[in-house]
């Protein structure tokens, strides 16, 4: 797909969420772009605030996003400049600094504690955390992100990083142009190319593989500490391969022993230490006076040790006194580059690589979900079922299972525009559904309201736990009606979003948590009210749409949620976090709604 193309298809969703959804059309862009970069791996998560406001001196204040990756502990902010002009103007490099300065003014007042924003809105969420005494000694790093429709000035070819309070602040321009190249790349995300000739002279490095093998070479290098730390701090949690990523913990027992060699035997580091293996798909090695070394590598991925990797970072910003002994402390590596230009293939040897190579933590299968069984088996099965056709269409269309972050782009990128156009009539983009989005449904009508409102990380680290055990002794429970009835769900969660957003209580705050929230009680209810029944999703599946019986019940039932979430006397103020507590979903399920007779029609016998 050309950025011409592309182009026009964004500003034409965007138009189209707007009128559906009602926020407005910087809302609606601001919504397309950041699930674009989820899907290229860029963000990890996004949460709304659209605060726009006057601080102290009479500052301009601004931010439109924000998430917090714990992880790498970088929190990255989000402001966005959108144009309905046809013909947008040049984004200009003063222009995008006003807008960069806004947020710092906002990050600033937030540190400073002079912040003014009203309670009990996403905005206020943020500005509450960013108001902590401890902020500063967990936020390693502020990413601030400006998002945007007009093409950036060719003049800006660096926006300097800068700091607040001590803590590094980068800044990153995404214009259409940007996020085209990435999604539309070989690899569907933004490549991590690291220059060690010229970080640190090169990395000596032997090459170990002793057979010729077409699709792969290894080589073993050792690699200083203070580097390996300095490009995590560059790179954070990208560098981890998404599957396994979220199962890291700086805080178990293994990292707490890494950490102790760091600060009282980093000479020792190198012989307790099982070091990291790394996966890249282009190398540049050369020669020089003592042998060969890596000068450049692409796509950087640490597929084991990325405790090891985190740990050597996080210890010296935890501990100012641990950075000088980073210097004394190496690290053993291997490294191998992939040959095979077929991505499944390079994909599913980093598989195997990933489950043979040791590492401090004992990995599962769940770690490596993209390519579990269930998720090829999901894959299948939405490309060989057509869902009915839905009202007012004359064909049947897939609801595509994208079982690889852009998958649904790269199958297009490789095709004719005719072609593509075809695609899309029968895989409509409104009915791609992904990794996350099955962990969210399934968990939330099991009743997890609280998971789902950890984040998609967390929530997916649950949700891959139960499959992979499930799979290992049912997989035959994962089946057509699995999928059909994982379908239905969504269309219960997409009806419940947009309704939410146009009642007269909304307030642009919390829609997550509402809709999790909102439809896990509505099951809660029906097992309560019908015993022995469950709402007959087959019945949502074979008419693709919600009945109106359950739409009058959602409606009702959203504002008794919002009510209890958003209750002055919580004993959490901040409402984000209050929702991931348990006593949160407890105090929701005391809270009773008659589902009336009517429904009765619309269940079925509950299975065990």
């Amino acid at each position: 797909m050309e950025v011409e193309e592309f182009y026009k298809n964004v500003m034409e969703e965007t138009k189209a969420t707007a009128a559906i959804e009602g926020e407005g059309s910087t809302a609606a862009f601001l919504k397309i772009i950041t699930d674009y970069l989820q899907d290229a791996d860029v963000l990890s998560g996004y949460i709304s605030t659209y605060f726009v406001g006057v601080g102290r001196k009479q500052r301009g204040l601004r931010v439109d996003g924000y998430y917090y990756d714990e992880l790498d502990n970088t929190m990255n902010l989000i402001t966005c400049h959108y144009t309905e002009n046809e013909i947008p103007e040049v984004l200009t490099k003063t222009l995008a600094i006003t807008l960069f300065d806004k947020t710092r003014n906002f990050v600033e007042d937030c540190l400073d504690r002079v912040i003014k924003v009203e309670e009990s809105t996403p905005v206020s969420d943020l500005a509450d955390y960013l108001s902590r005494p401890k902020t500063r000694e967990h936020i390693r790093k502020i990413r601030m992100f400006l998002l945007t429709n007009s093409p950036m000035s060719g003049r800006i070819k660096e926006l300097p990083p800068k700091e607040i309070s001590g803590i590094p602040v980068e800044f990153q321009i995404w214009d259409l142009d940007r996020v085209h190249k990435v999604c539309f790349s070989s690899s569907g995300k933004e490549d991590i190319e690291i220059d060690f000739e010229e970080i640190t002279g090169g990395l000596p490095c032997i090459e170990a593989s002793c057979v010729n093998n077409a699709d792969y070479k290894s080589y073993l290098c050792i690699i200083p500490g203070v580097v390996l730390a300095n490009i995590y701090d560059k790179y954070g949690s990208r560098l981890l391969e998404e599957n396994v990523r979220m199962f890291l913990s700086t805080a178990s027992d293994v990292n707490k022993k890494i950490k102790r060699t760091i600060q009282d035997e980093p000479d020792r580091f190198f012989a307790y230490n099982n070091g990291i293996s790394v996966t890249s798909r282009d190398l540049v090695i050369k020669s020089g006076d003592n042998g060969k070394y890596i000068a450049y590598t692409r796509d950087f991925q640490i597929i084991n040790g990325g405790q090891t990797t985190a740990s050597l970072s996080n210890t010296r910003h935890v501990d100012k006194s641990s950075a000088d002994k980073l210097n004394q402390i190496y690290v053993p590596m291997k490294l191998t580059v992939l040959n095979d230009p077929d991505p499944d293939r390079a994909n599913d040897l980093i598989r195997n690589i990933s489950h043979s190579a040791n590492s401090q933590n004992k990995v599962s299968d769940a770690d490596f979900f993209s390519t579990h069984p269930f998720h090829i088996a999901m894959e299948k099965i939405s490309r060989k079922i057509y869902a009915p056709a839905a009202s007012g269409t004359q064909y049947e269309t897939h609801w595509y299972y994208e079982r690889v972050r852009g998958q649904y782009l790269q199958n297009q990128a490789r095709m004719k525009k005719s072609d593509r156009e075809k695609f899309k009539i029968v895989n409509p983009k409104h009915q791609v559904i992904n990794k996350t989005d099955i962990a969210k449904i399934r968990n939330t009508w099991a009743k997890h309201p609280d998971t789902v409102s950890k984040g998609a990380q967390t929530n997916f680290k649950d949700f891959a736990k139960i499959i992979t055990d499930t799979w290992a002794t049912s997989p035959e429970v994962y089946d057509d009606k699995y999928f059909k009835e994982s379908v239905a769900l969504k269309i219960l969660f997409r009806y419940t979003e947009d309704m939410v957003t146009h009642q007269s209580w909304y307030e642009r705050g919390y829609r997550a948590n509402i809709v999790t929230y909102t439809l896990a009680l509505f099951h809660v209810l029906i097992e309560d009210q019908f015993r022995g029944y469950d709402l007959n999703l087959m019945w949502i599946w074979s008419k693709q749409e919600v009945p109106i019986e359950i739409k009058i019940i959602l409606i009702n039932l959203s504002k008794v949620v919002y009510d209890v979430i958003t209750s002055p006397d919580r004993p959490v103020d901040n409402v984000t976090q209050w929702c991931k507590r348990s006593r949160c979903w407890n105090e929701v399920q005391d809270s009773y709604m008659d589902l009336g007779d009517e429904l009765k029609k619309l269940l079925v016998v509950a299975t065990a």
